[in-house]
């Protein structure tokens, strides 16, 4: 692993990638309110990039299955990069969709590096690989926004620029330092000729363990970002803490994740299979939910947000090893992307579903989200009896 210089590179550029998106978490509401953005058209807006990215994602990743995983990783964080640039340079509302939605459509970057990491892996070492990468990308989540609130004193369009320098850095070091792990043959581009159908986002699903394992993946997504919707409502409406108290809650919040990924190599030495450690993660998740439901105390409330983020930490690592363990190499990029185009959608459906829920208590809502993992761990049942 420590020879590995390939996958260190790789998590550097997720580490400058994730770090350009939260940078502008905190300030992209204000920013757009210049432009007219509401707190309605944010959600339109937030939903567009997640709405274009189901698309583009898995068309992007089966490019990388044919044409090689660099290039197509160079084309996504160039178009990140673009889409800071336009952000710092908008003039009206519109070109805040377009940055927005230009950003999604070359929002491969996630997938095809884990298939660059998948494409060198064994099954041994798939799963603490995996972890190494989420937990780039979570650092990035949890340090973006405090560099972002502190760059947006110095001028609301400056931590755009910033997220567009970092950006090119990476899209640089991807250049020049990455080493391709799929290389294009000629014969391959004869015998796949086939382009990537959009029929694959439903038939990908009736394969058996695959498709069990996206659709749980879906459903742990959905419960994440509707706990995140619980998660505000409740700090503010019932804790009343302030904004700053809140943002170091969900540093916690991501720290906790970061932490499990990192310790998924003593968790695949302790249990027999990456099936039963996603059964048990799902297990507490939803039992931290259930509780966090049912309290009104901070202490309590901090606890099971830990309790959940720690144990949340290990869905992705153990779900993108589950699917990459059970598909061939030359498939690898397309169905790492129609896992992420999933997700992207568990995205949009758990804040929307949230809201509904909102309306009968803010309790409500981290119920619905255990509800969601229940689903997700008995679908994690099927998939220990299935890997």
């Amino acid at each position: 692993m420590r020879g590995d210089k390939n996958l260190w590179i790789l998590v550097f550029v997720c580490i400058i990638n994730s770090l350009g998106f939260g940078i502008i978490v905190p300030v992209l509401y204000t920013y757009g309110k210049t432009f007219g953005i509401t707190g309605e058209t944010l959600g339109v807006l937030t939903a567009s990039f997640s709405i274009a990215q189901f698309f583009a994602t898995p068309v992007l990743g089966s490019l990388s299955d044919k044409w090689g995983r660099k290039p197509v990783l160079i084309i996504s964080l160039a178009g990140t990069c673009l889409s800071f640039l336009l952000f710092a340079w908008a003039s009206n509302i519109f070109m805040m969709f377009a940055a927005r939605i230009l950003d999604g459509i070359t929002g491969g970057n996630v997938s095809v590096a884990q298939a660059m990491v998948s494409d060198t892996a064994t099954p041994q070492n798939r799963a603490k690989k995996f972890g190494i990468l989420s937990s780039a990308f979570g650092f990035g989540f949890v340090i973006g926004p405090a560099i972002g609130g502190l760059l947006n004193k110095f001028g609301p369009q400056v931590p755009f620029f910033f997220a567009a320098g970092i950006s090119l850095i990476g899209t640089l070091c991807t250049v020049f330092f990455l080493r391709e792990t799929n290389p294009a043959k000629p014969q391959s581009k004869k015998d796949n000729t086939e382009d990537f159908r959009f029929s694959a986002l439903i038939t990908t699903l009736k394969r058996k363990v695959i498709g069990t394992a996206v659709f749980t993946g879906f459903l742990l997504t959905m419960a994440q970002f509707t706990m995140i919707i619980g998660f505000q409502t409740f700090s503010v409406d019932v804790l009343k803490i302030t904004p700053a108290q809140i943002g170091i809650l969900y540093a916690g919040f991501g720290i906790s994740g970061i932490i499990m990924q990192l310790s998924v190599p003593l968790l695949t030495k302790w249990f027999s299979s990456k099936s039963k450690i996603l059964l048990l993660s799902s297990v507490l998740c939803m039992a931290a939910m259930f509780t966090t439901g049912l309290t009104t105390a901070f202490i309590t409330f901090t606890i099971g947000i830990c309790i959940y983020g720690l144990f949340n930490g290990l869905r992705n690592p153990m779900i993108n090893a589950i699917i990459a363990d059970n598909i061939h190499h030359n498939e690898q990029g397309k169905i790492l992307g129609i896992n992420q185009s999933y997700a992207s959608i568990g995205q949009i459906i758990g804040p929307i579903t949230a809201g509904y829920a909102g309306l009968i208590s803010v309790h409500a809502i981290f119920f619905l989200s255990s509800l969601y993992i229940l689903i997700a761990l008995i679908l994690s049942f099927r998939l220990t009896l299935k890997a």
